[in-house]
């Protein structure tokens, strides 16, 4: 049976939730995977009024759409992260920045993914996609040196404050699905081994497969599905594309999306340099049976084009199915 495939709604937060759902369904999707930004799902509302996530499944019913995951990435990001700023300011509710004293925000956010995971329990999910922020990305750059004991401390850190929100994941029957991406704790093969390993490869972390953060930083997303297969607990079909030409840096130069003289930049799905079908080809070998979730970011496709586009090409891949009996079954003579 092909794998469901599902819309994030991040990209249409400024949309009201039931015109995204038109859209989706219109297009053809499966399903949505919902925000807990803009009016798409609001994680407050979830656990405290109990006709809200009712209005939000009604909403689904109406357009015909399932929902396997809801997102909380801006939140998330908040929990580690080091220097809190006007940047976490711009993403977060008013009641989690409050004041914007660090701290505070920090332990506010911990405590809304905490309601993320009981308001996913209410909605019938079992998976919740995010952001963990990093107290350590600012080192990425090794200058000024930068003592081994920083880097334990800030893997201790995530350990400190993630692993109180995974009992609460725990207690309700809900994954968290860590999205493996630049300025997170785990942003590529190493740091998401040493990240499991900081919270004991518990089973209410694991990951949200991204293979547009992977191309970019030339890692091998085929490989990365095989050697983490037991925690792959989602996948985006996301696409980014390389353009380094000798002026072109891989740290893109402070540059915004789609300006010629990045070095990589997101495209919509099935324009760029993600080796889709040898991904798909894998996510069969270890047997993944989740949503295929398509998220559009392209600043140089209108969505209302790479949605619906995206959605068709990814349609043949989810046909690539093991076939029922081996080809070569075939040149037996015992048959």
């Amino acid at each position: 049976m092909p794998r469901p495939v599902t819309l994030f709604t991040g990209q249409f937060a400024d949309l009201p939730f039931e015109d995204v759902c038109a859209m989706a369904s219109d297009w053809g999707y499966d399903g949505v995977e919902i925000a807990c930004w803009g009016d798409h799902f609001d994680v407050d509302a979830a656990v405290t009024d109990p006709a809200y996530v009712k209005g939000r499944r009604e909403i689904l019913d109406r357009h015909g759409l399932a929902v396997y995951a809801i997102s909380c990435h801006l939140t998330g990001q908040a929990v580690c992260d080091h220097p809190i700023d006007e940047r976490h300011e711009a993403i977060l509710p008013s009641r989690i920045w409050g004041d914007g004293e660090a701290e505070g925000v920090r332990r506010r956010a911990a405590d809304e993914i905490k309601n993320t995971a009981r308001a996913a329990a209410e909605l019938g999910v079992d998976t919740v996609i995010g952001f963990t922020g990093s107290s350590i990305w600012h080192t990425v750059a090794m200058f000024p040196p930068v003592p081994p004991a920083m880097i334990e401390r800030g893997y201790q850190d995530f350990a400190d404050r993630w692993n109180p929100i995974l009992d609460v994941f725990d207690e309700v029957g809900v994954r968290f699905a860590h999205e493996v991406h630049p300025s997170e704790i785990a942003y590529d093969y190493w740091t998401t081994v040493r990240a499991l390993e900081a919270v004991a490869h518990r089973p209410a972390f694991g990951l949200n497969f991204d293979p547009s953060h992977f191309v970019w930083q030339d890692l091998d997303p085929v490989g990365f599905l095989w050697d983490f297969r037991d925690r792959i607990y989602h996948v985006d079909c996301k696409e980014s594309v390389l353009r380094l030409n000798g002026r072109n840096g891989r740290l893109s130069s402070h540059l915004p999306w789609a300006d010629p003289r990045r070095g990589w930049d997101f495209v919509s799905t099935g324009h760029g340099d993600v080796p889709w079908e040898p991904v798909f080809r894998m996510l069969n070998s270890i047997e993944y049976a989740g949503p295929i979730s398509v998220e559009w970011e392209d600043a140089g496709m209108d969505r209302s084009v790479g949605a619906p586009d995206a959605l068709q090409f990814i349609r043949k891949l989810v046909r690539i199915e093991p076939p029922a009996a081996a080809f070569d079954a075939a040149f037996s003579s015992n048959g």
